[in-house]
């Protein structure tokens, strides 16, 4: 339960729908965006089915500089969440 209220308090993105071609375009907007509003944790909503949104989405966060770190949720395994760096 608590974990589902920490989920709905952060900004979130769902990006079911999208490819892995063109989902890195509406993540990094949303960064960006949310970067300036100074958030310092996002979510990312990618689903678990076949992990090629997650794995695209990981592959290009371990080179945003805007990214300090990101993880899994540990109750819901859809869910990525991005800590921005503020500093």
């Amino acid at each position: 339960m608590i974990n589902d209220i920490f989920l709905n308090i952060l900004p979130q993105l769902d990006v079911h729908g999208y490819t892995e071609d063109t989902v890195m375009t509406v993540v990094n907007d949303f960064i960006n965006d949310n970067y300036k509003l100074r958030k310092k944790k996002i979510v990312v909503i990618h689903g678990w089915s076949s992990n090629i949104l997650k794995n695209k989405i990981h592959r290009d966060l371990k080179h945003n500089k805007k990214v300090s770190k990101y993880y899994l949720h540990s109750g819901n395994i859809g869910c990525t969440i991005i800590e921005l760096n503020l500093n």
